[in-house]
């Protein structure tokens, strides 16, 4: 396993924000094709348990990301 995250973590050091945006997307169609292959009956917990995942991963994201969208970069320029 450390062996995977060490590929996956050396990876992301080479991407750019294009790059991450396309595996979102991707991530994103997955979810959608799961989400068709939920039977009926069973939709409404599936989507309480990707909503709860979906908060409990969004707000540390938005938190970590935070101090950067209010800094000015390194230049002092705006952006």
């Amino acid at each position: 396993m450390k062996k995977l995250t060490d590929a996956a973590n050396w990876y992301l050091r080479a991407c750019d924000w294009r790059d991450i945006a396309v595996l979102k997307i991707c991530l994103c169609a997955l979810g959608v094709l799961l989400g068709l292959a939920v039977p009926g009956r069973k939709k409404r917990p599936a989507a309480w348990a990707a909503a709860l995942v979906f908060a409990a991963a969004y707000v540390p994201l938005v938190a970590k990301f935070l101090p950067y969208l209010l800094e000015k970069p390194a230049g002092g320029e705006d952006i």
